[in-house]
């Protein structure tokens, strides 16, 4: 597998839909998984994402959920480092089917790296 990254104009983590998540209060804490909640919009699309540009309005100061980072993978999913390339590439590969569809360009793009 390639190396992760994140993409721009993708934004498929910002549909944050909780009926596609079932088991947030798995990996959330209480306080992360109201603020979770606090902003998912009628959509089911994060409300600091803005859809003309495709990207986060909040980017710097998002929430530690919304960061892709070791750290966060293992305090969230018990994820060791050395697994994080991996599991973060299928995350995203996952979230982008589930959004975009496969085939998609969103995910052809991805893939192509």
């Amino acid at each position: 597998m390639g190396k992760w990254r994140c993409m721009e104009g993708c934004g498929a983590c910002c549909n944050l839909d909780p009926r596609e998540r079932p088991d947030l209060d798995s990996y959330l804490s209480p306080e992360n998984l109201e603020l979770y909640m606090s902003m998912v919009g009628e959509n089911g699309w994060c409300i600091n994402y803005d859809h003309d540009m495709r990207k986060c309005t909040i980017y710097e100061d998002r929430p530690s959920f919304c960061r892709v980072k070791p750290e966060t993978f293992l305090e969230m999913f018990g994820i060791e480092e050395e697994e994080f390339n991996d599991f973060a590439i299928d995350c995203c590969v996952q979230q982008i089917e589930g959004v975009y569809g496969n085939p998609s360009e969103e995910l052809e793009a991805y893939v192509a790296g």
